[in-house]
């Protein structure tokens, strides 16, 4: 049943952040030929998961000590998402790459003022909130709304060579709690959020992904952009909106550097990857 209270959510890929510790000390032990193979192997089987409508592998670096490298598996399931992860785990590759930590999501458009604007228009139609009439309307209401917004559903990975990922939570605690505030403040709380990101649009990418249920937190961010310095603005700036200011919980952020599959070899010989490989 769609309740009124509930804010409706569109849903487009699978998401897992995979972060890894590359393990130096025994790479380095390696015979100069054994990591070039080894390399150039992983390197071909990434550059294979890369870009396609069944989903693509986004590389990135991670700068300081969370991690060295972050994969980012855009697919279409969670079992297409399963198979990533057993490619990474069979490569030569793996033995030297210790998992830090992971984030299973799915990339989710947010419709506070839509499902408040069908339940009013289905409502002026006279259907009951709970009917049967009223479910199949509603139903088909949201399905024209994802044929109009699937672009963002299912976007590319944005080609910027800086990126951010970040999970969050709405504060539940004694003082302040998200789920608790009627559903025309949070409406209104996630509109004026909104217009903050707008001020950035063509500055920064982002890519917002539900976890509810999924893993410990409850949404995931991921932020690219071409001045990793917009994401410390855009992050300050939306520290004093009311809906973060109040309700937000920020976990780690994780940054680092996109780049090609074909230039891993060079990120494991210790020179620093580009964006796009010559």
């Amino acid at each position: 049943m769609h309740d009124p209270r509930v804010p409706e959510t569109l849903e487009g890929w699978s998401l897992l952040h995979q972060l890894f510790r590359v393990r130096w000390s025994a790479w380095q032990e390696l015979a100069e030929g054994e990591r070039s193979r080894i390399a150039a192997d992983a390197a071909a089987h990434l550059g294979a998961m890369g870009r396609g409508e069944a989903g693509t592998t986004a590389l990135t670096t991670v700068l300081g000590h969370k991690a060295d490298l972050m994969l980012v598996h855009f697919r279409r399931s969670f079992d297409a998402l399963q198979e990533a992860q057993l490619q990474i785990a069979s490569l030569a590759l793996a033995r030297y790459l210790e998992p830090t930590t992971s984030y299973v999501s799915i990339v989710e458009l947010g419709m506070y003022e839509m499902t408040a604007q069908i339940h009013g228009r289905l409502g002026e139609k006279g259907l009951k909130t709970g009917s049967a009439e009223f479910e199949t309307a509603f139903d088909a209401e949201m399905e024209e709304q994802r044929k109009r917004v699937v672009g963002r559903l299912f976007q590319e990975v944005p080609r910027r060579r800086y990126v951010c990922f970040y999970p969050m939570n709405k504060r539940r605690g004694e003082a302040k709690n998200w789920y608790a505030v009627a559903f025309e403040e949070r409406a209104r709380m996630m509109r004026d959020h909104g217009m903050i990101g707008r001020h950035y649009a063509g500055a920064v990418n982002q890519i917002i992904s539900g976890s509810i249920g999924f893993d410990d937190w409850e949404w995931g961010v991921d932020l690219f952009a071409d001045d990793p310095a917009v994401f410390k603005k855009l992050i300050y700036e939306m520290r004093f909106d009311e809906a973060s200011a109040w309700y937000a919980e920020f976990g780690p952020f994780y940054t680092g550097l996109q780049f090609a599959a074909r230039e891993l070899p060079g990120f494991l010989a210790g020179r620093v990857p580009a964006l796009v490989a010559p």
